[in-house]
């Protein structure tokens, strides 16, 4: 029996050359096309049960419907997120590998400390996801009726106002180095380890004012524990219409809790594009609308370039500060 020619035997040399690079990138381009083929992982940098985590469920939930594939989330703390934001930076650049990470992965650039990372290198943004408010409180018993009564004072007697936060370089600390730089306060800063045991301490007079986000603020606010001075972000919140922004009330200074999607640095762009796309669709729900304003905040959809400018502008805005205020972070 004759045996057919082989293809290197009836194909000339050209037209060979030209199917083995067509098989080479066959595989790639299939697998993008494809995409997403099998479930995805998404690692959220903060323990169960917080903020980020409610966003990050809420949106490996509405990713299920617009990409067919069930998104499994893992939830990696420790070292201030750094654990879990390098976990993802060092991942297969597949498009399966998701992290969902906010305001403290730019301070943490920001302050200048040695990271095992280079964030704006190491990950690609796929979209902002999440814009929540804070709060600027005092005691409800306490002698600062308004935000003018605060500011009047620390303006007089600098150095004798006390603010606790969640901690040096947390999103509640830079808020309110914001606030007081903006105000003309000088303050003595008092770390917490949490919310709680600031604003446990706000009520026992051990601080004269705290900044706190929503879900945390809203509650103390309606059982009339707090007096809510203002809000920071740029526009007042639904859930407290009646809450002045800074800026309305003459301090010039914005700032506010956020969350964000990214993949690894490498991820096809094709890939980056397909999950924007749905991530954008997904935030356009009301089921994410409801569930991110229950949080205080609302959806933020971007394009990566407009989150990747974000974060720029937050990291030099942060870090600008902290040298201004010889802010360091330690392990």
């Amino acid at each position: 029996m004759k045996l057919l020619p082989t293809l290197r035997a009836w194909l000339p040399a050209p037209l060979l050359c030209a199917a083995a690079l067509g098989a080479v990138f066959a595989g790639p381009a299939a697998a993008q096309s494809s995409y997403p083929n099998k479930p995805l992982r998404m690692i959220v940098p903060f323990a169960p049960g917080g903020a980020a985590d409610i966003v990050g469920r809420a949106v490996a939930d509405a990713l299920l419907h617009e990409l067919g594939q069930p998104v499994v989330v893992v939830n990696q703390g420790g070292a201030g997120t750094i654990i879990g934001v390098d976990m993802a930076a060092k991942a297969p650049p597949d498009g399966y590998t998701l992290l969902v990470s906010g305001d403290a992965a730019t301070v943490n650039t920001a302050s200048g400390r040695k990271l095992p990372y280079d964030l704006m290198k190491d990950l690609q943004p796929v979209s902002l996801l999440y814009s929540g408010t804070q709060y600027l409180l005092s005691r409800v018993d306490g002698p600062y009726k308004t935000l003018d009564d605060l500011v009047r004072y620390g303006r007089a007697h600098p150095g004798e106002l006390k603010f606790g936060s969640t901690g040096i370089g947390t999103s509640t600390h830079m808020s309110l180095e914001s606030f007081n730089a903006a105000a003309g306060i000088r303050a003595v800063h008092v770390p917490y380890r949490g919310v709680a045991p600031a604003m446990t301490d706000l009520a026992g007079g051990h601080v004269d004012y705290v900044i706190a986000g929503s879900t945390a603020a809203i509650p103390a606010i309606e059982n009339k524990t707090f007096r809510a001075l203002a809000v920071t972000s740029r526009t007042r919140s639904p859930l407290t219409p009646q809450v002045r922004t800074l800026i309305e009330q003459g301090v010039q200074a914005e700032t506010g809790s956020w969350y964000g999607l990214f993949v690894p640095a490498g991820t096809p762009p094709a890939i980056v594009e397909r999950l924007n796309k749905a991530t954008v669709a997904a935030l356009k729900t009301d089921e994410l609308a409801r569930r991110f304003k229950s949080l205080g905040g609302e959806t933020r959809a971007t394009t990566p370039a407009e989150a990747s400018a974000f974060m720029r502008d937050e990291i030099d805005r942060f870090g600008s500060l902290m040298r201004k205020l010889d802010i360091k972070l330690t392990e």
